[in-house]
């Protein structure tokens, strides 16, 4: 990834995995000096881990570094190459649909029900909104590779005419 490629999703991620990097270590430490753990590592941590996996989804999805099968899209024309990749962001679109509509649902009943975490009391919805708004990232950035690969098939047509 280019020095001036770094996105919203890229400074979460970042920040995700210095903290799960930080509390870790400082809990490590504690316990080892003092026989007694944090409370709360394991549930920031997992709730961290979440963001991490999300935000690093959607970096993925805009600079087009998904894991993906090329052999169709090397052997097929141009108009192939773009009913491939019209196919591929539709899948995307309709799972990560189903993790906004289903994610919000999960996070709108647990701040209705005034659900809380089992570890340290904090309301669930706190932790559980990020799902669906993390999907709503992805969705936009894979929108804008799909824009950005079927202007990059224009441009390789223009070039070799």
């Amino acid at each position: 990834m280019s020095k001036n490629n770094f996105s919203l999703e890229s400074w979460l991620g970042i920040i995700a995995l210095g903290s799960i990097c930080v509390i870790s270590l400082a809990n490590v430490l504690v316990r080892y000096t003092t026989n007694a753990s944090f409370a709360f590592t394991e549930e920031f941590s997992v709730f961290l881990i979440v963001i991490l996996a999300f935000s690093g989804a959607a970096v993925a999805a805009k600079s087009n570094e998904h894991i993906r099968i090329t052999l169709l899209e090397k052997y097929l024309g141009l108009t192939g190459r773009r009913i491939i990749y019209i196919i591929q962001w539709l899948g995307s679109l309709i799972v990560l649909s189903l993790i906004v509509w289903y994610g919000g649902l999960l996070a709108y009943e647990e701040f209705t029900w005034e659900s809380t975490s089992p570890g340290l009391g904090y309301p669930t919805w706190i932790y559980l909104i990020w799902l669906p708004l993390l999907a709503v990232a992805i969705i936009f950035r894979s929108t804008q590779n799909l824009i950005s690969r079927l202007k990059m098939d224009d441009y390789s047509e223009e070039v070799q005419q």
